[in-house]
């Protein structure tokens, strides 16, 4: 299983990533460390990987980390957005979820819109 580290501000999680292309390719771009943006309950910034919907999710789960086509984006979803109805966690358009957060998303609210997040490969436990 391939794991990953996540940086922003006082925030370090480790995350997994499953056997999607998107994630192979998002696994090959790393390290990456970009200014991220604040939506509702997600994190996300732009990433220097392009890809087209594969297997593209309406809604996505507490945790999961997904890869936004339309804006070549790397977003962490925490809770609900703009575009949820009640709880549901829903991205401005499908995502490809390429890996969930372990443990508890939640330490993302900390995260604040311009602070830069890095993304690198972990070792392995």
């Amino acid at each position: 299983m391939r794991q990953i580290r996540i940086r922003a501000g006082n925030v370090q999680v480790t995350a997994e990533l499953n056997d999607s292309q998107t994630a192979d390719a998002i696994w090959e771009a790393l390290p990456l460390s970009a200014a991220g943006n604040t939506w509702g309950d997600e994190v996300y910034f732009s990433i220097p990987v392009k890809l087209d919907e594969e297997d593209a999710q309406p809604i996505v789960s507490l945790g999961d980390l997904g890869y936004w086509p339309p804006g070549h984006a790397f977003c962490i979803f925490f809770g609900p957005t703009p575009a949820s109805r009640g709880q549901e966690i829903r991205p401005a358009s499908p995502v490809n979820v390429f890996g969930r957060v372990i443990g508890n998303p939640k330490v993302f609210e900390q995260v604040r819109d311009g602070e830069t997040v890095t993304v690198e490969q972990a070792q392995a436990s």
